[in-house]
């Protein structure tokens, strides 16, 4: 799963990561009414999107520092 993200583009990782935080909002939901089959889901779903975060964030920096040498 880690390197899933790695081949994807800048706006195919901002979706992924609205994907991810929706299906987070939504485990904790349930996490709070009692009907998820494993709680350990969210701490892996946290990761995943902290991971997003950073390519995000990568990816940024890349494009305004090729921005600038330009």
């Amino acid at each position: 799963m880690k390197d899933s993200f790695k081949n994807l583009t800048l706006p195919e990782l901002r979706a992924k990561r609205v994907e991810l935080g929706r299906k987070f909002l939504e485990l904790r939901f349930n996490l709070v009414v009692g009907h998820v089959e494993n709680p350990v889901q969210k701490r892996i779903m946290r990761h995943q999107i902290a991971r997003l975060n950073t390519l995000i964030h990568q990816q940024e920096l890349s494009v305004k520092d090729a921005g600038l040498k330009a």
